[in-house]
């Protein structure tokens, strides 16, 4: 970690963080020589920049930064790379500077110094931050570190993370959490009634077998959560193969898996009144002799029979049979994450992920949330009239829509059918994926809804005894 919970050091560099506004009005309260000094440079307190200021003997002396708010998840972001090399402590705001909240600097300055390093060692170390030790603070490190392994999950190549190794990151946490972890692997699958899970994943080499994963965790008199997470760890399309460039990224197709594991380990770090139970269907989309083929209809956990209409559309063909499981313990709330369709990202692009909701008072608390937090999510319609689009004539349901218009809503209504209408269930349609740097957010694998999902099971279910 490069956020330190100590004292600041004595040689400690103070930084005093603010934004336009506020420098504007402190300008006339700084020292003759630094307010030369900041006006010759150019610096005004906009988000993002930062200002070094020597002492009289060479020395740093001070840093300005400026930042977008307060409370702004990504406020220090820029400067942990930016910085040169050694320790900061903000500064008290007699200067004029602003008071950070503990919990945004924390952790901002983490997830600024975020780097996936597991094959690249990084050009240098990040600067190094020290905070007060209090809830605030620890909070934004909990956070970050959430952020960051789910980050590490998505960036891994497949050939270092497939089933069995998602299986293996899963266990880790559910050991450092005191939480019960168990897998069904395999043609065990077909004898625990997970038929549709076994039929995508079984072409892949037996060392990468399908499986469900499940991860418990709680007091049996706490409301059940629910938490279900795509986790096709390479998907090449099966026999509806991909495009070169389709199959790029294929890495991240278990990004729901991992956002989902962030999620629970936040819940289980910050001791949420809920009982947990972790969900993810982990599978490789390969082609093989034994490849499930388009046509081809399988019956499901729920019983409803799936007809194929297209082998790429595999994500929801493994969240069926792990959302039919899940629903059969009656949770209080159902939520599942998953990089499911090209046609959320067509319509709400890479940053926003698509949130499918029964409930709208539910998903107007949401997209409220993200806004406020800065992990946004935007409400798309469980439209009913559109279920007619995936009638097959000879099964219950087919896999793919009859045309290419509206394909996350009838993705959302694929899985619909299988989550009794009982249940309150949350499904969200997400990217996973940075394609460009941006502080504190570099190119590769995200975290995306995380922050508003854990905020609205705090509102919703009350905060924990972290």
């Amino acid at each position: 970690m490069t956020v330190e919970l100590v004292k600041a050091p004595r040689n400690s560099v103070p930084l005093h963080a603010v934004d336009r506004t506020s420098f504007a009005a402190s300008r006339n309260k700084l020292p003759a020589v630094t307010a030369r000094w900041m006006r010759s440079i150019g610096f005004e307190g906009a988000p993002d920049t930062h200002a070094l200021v020597p002492a009289a003997d060479g020395a740093m002396q001070a840093v300005w930064a400026g930042v977008a708010g307060t409370g702004h998840p990504w406020a220090l972001a820029a400067l942990p790379r930016a910085l040169p090399q050694g320790t900061y402590h903000l500064a008290a705001d007699d200067a004029g500077g602003l008071v950070m909240d503990a919990t945004a600097a924390a952790l901002s300055w983490e997830l600024g110094s975020y780097c996936f390093d597991a094959y690249k060692v990084p050009r240098r170390d990040s600067a190094r931050l020290c905070l007060p030790d209090n809830a605030a603070a620890r909070r934004g490190l909990l956070l970050a570190a959430a952020v960051g392994s789910t980050r590490d999950l998505i960036n891994t190549p497949a050939e270092h993370l497939g089933p069995a190794e998602l299986a293996e990151a899963v266990r880790l946490v559910a050991r450092q959490h005191g939480a019960t972890f168990k897998q069904t692997v395999g043609d065990k699958l077909l004898k625990a009634n997970f038929p549709a899970i076994h039929a995508v994943g079984r072409a892949a080499d037996p060392a990468r077998a399908p499986r469900l994963i499940e991860l418990t965790w709680g007091k049996p008199k706490h409301p059940l959560l629910t938490l279900v997470g795509k986790g096709v760890c390479f998907d090449s399309g099966g026999l509806d193969i991909k495009g070169a460039d389709g199959m790029r990224l294929m890495k991240k197709d278990m990004g729901g898996a991992a956002n989902a594991l962030g999620l629970a380990q936040l819940v289980m770090a910050l001791n949420l009144p809920v009982r947990l139970q972790l969900l993810i269907p982990a599978v490789e989309n390969a082609i093989a002799g034994n490849a499930f083929r388009p046509g081809d209809v399988f019956k499901t956990r729920k019983g409803l029979h799936i007809e194929i209409g297209n082998t790429d559309a595999e994500g929801r063909v493994i969240l069926c049979d792990a959302l039919a499981y899940g629903a059969e313990s009656k949770p209080a709330l159902m939520i599942d994450l998953a990089t499911l369709t090209g046609a959320a990202r067509v319509a709400l692009g890479p940053q926003l992920p698509a949130l499918f909701c029964r409930d709208t008072a539910t998903a107007r608390q949401l997209v409220d949330n993200g806004m406020v937090l800065h992990d946004p999510m935007w409400h798309m319609p469980l439209w009913a009239p559109y279920h007619a689009s995936i009638e097959s004539d000879i099964a219950d349901i087919v896999n793919t829509g009859a045309t290419a218009m509206a394909g996350a809503v009838t993705a959302a209504l694929f899985l619909d059918d299988f989550v009794p209408a009982g249940i309150d269930w949350l499904h969200l349609d997400l990217f996973a994926w940075n394609q460009g740097n941006r502080p504190g957010r570099p190119a590769g694998g995200e975290a995306q809804g995380l922050r508003t999902l854990l905020a609205y099971l705090e509102q919703r279910f009350g905060a924990g005894a972290a």
